[in-house]
């Protein structure tokens, strides 16, 4: 099993989040009812997060963007920090889920961001990747 994150770490990562933003479009909903009251036009910020998730995961495979890609799909993980806190705090509108599910949600999210910075940004994924050092 290699030390590094690569290969198998960037191919798993591009597709999840490939399909993540794939869904934003496909099924807009529940991705739009876990946002906070106080942001405007859900609709539009489902979309443009869905872009977002899957122009990152497309980067995370291209060598020269991959570092883009990391640094911007931790961004896109914080920024999207206080729809899960909302939906942790107030419930998930449409969503059956317990609350201990959404409150598990939190910590996961740092787990995504880890996961990010491993394949992405560690000192062994740049050494893989001509992007910034």
């Amino acid at each position: 099993m290699p030390s590094s994150p690569q290969p198998y770490g960037k191919w798993i990562l591009a597709v999840f989040f490939l399909g993540a933003g794939t869904n934003h479009f496909l099924n807009p909903a529940p991705y739009e009812a876990m946002m906070p009251s106080y942001l405007p036009s859900p609709h539009a910020l489902v979309l443009l997060s869905g872009v977002a998730e899957m122009i990152g995961g497309l980067g995370v495979l291209v060598p020269r963007l991959r570092a883009y890609a990391g640094a911007g799909l931790i961004a896109l993980l914080l920024a999207v920090f206080p729809a899960n806190l909302n939906v942790a705090i107030h419930g998930w509108p449409g969503v059956q889920l317990p609350a201990s599910i959404l409150w598990l949600r939190l910590p996961f999210q740092i787990a995504f961001i880890w996961w990010v910075y491993r394949v992405c940004l560690s000192r062994e994924a740049r050494a893989d990747s001509p992007g910034f050092k």
